[in-house]
């Protein structure tokens, strides 16, 4: 099965999410978004197949967000925001062939393998 994981190492739950990956027999494209940022488009597709919004997906508990104000923001300007600051996106998500998912908890990657 091909899947990828938009994977952060410093993440417990990211790190979590990809031993459930390979305890499953998936070997993952392994994504540091961290690196390599997002497009809106990328964004805006991966939430719409999770079936969640931008704001769904925002990593409310990172400091950027406050200082940034977000907390009354609207998708495109948290859109925006992501772009720019690929820490504000929640983490790990994970897509496969069958779906797309936001893997907090972690057991939620079990519903698209």
């Amino acid at each position: 099965m091909d899947a990828t994981i938009y994977h952060n190492p410093r993440c417990t739950t990211s790190r979590n999410a990809l031993a459930k990956l390979r305890e499953e027999g998936v070997e993952p494209t392994v994504v540091k978004y961290l690196d390599v940022g997002w497009t809106r488009d990328q964004l805006t597709t991966m939430f719409a197949d999770a079936g969640i919004t931008a704001a769904q997906a925002a990593r409310k508990r990172e400091k950027l967000y406050k200082e940034l104000d977000l907390a009354n923001a609207s998708d495109n300007q948290l859109l925006d925001a992501m772009v720019e600051h690929p820490v504000l996106v929640e983490r790990p998500f994970v897509v496969t062939e069958k779906g797309t998912r936001l893997a907090r908890p972690v057991d939620k990657v079990t519903e698209i393998l």
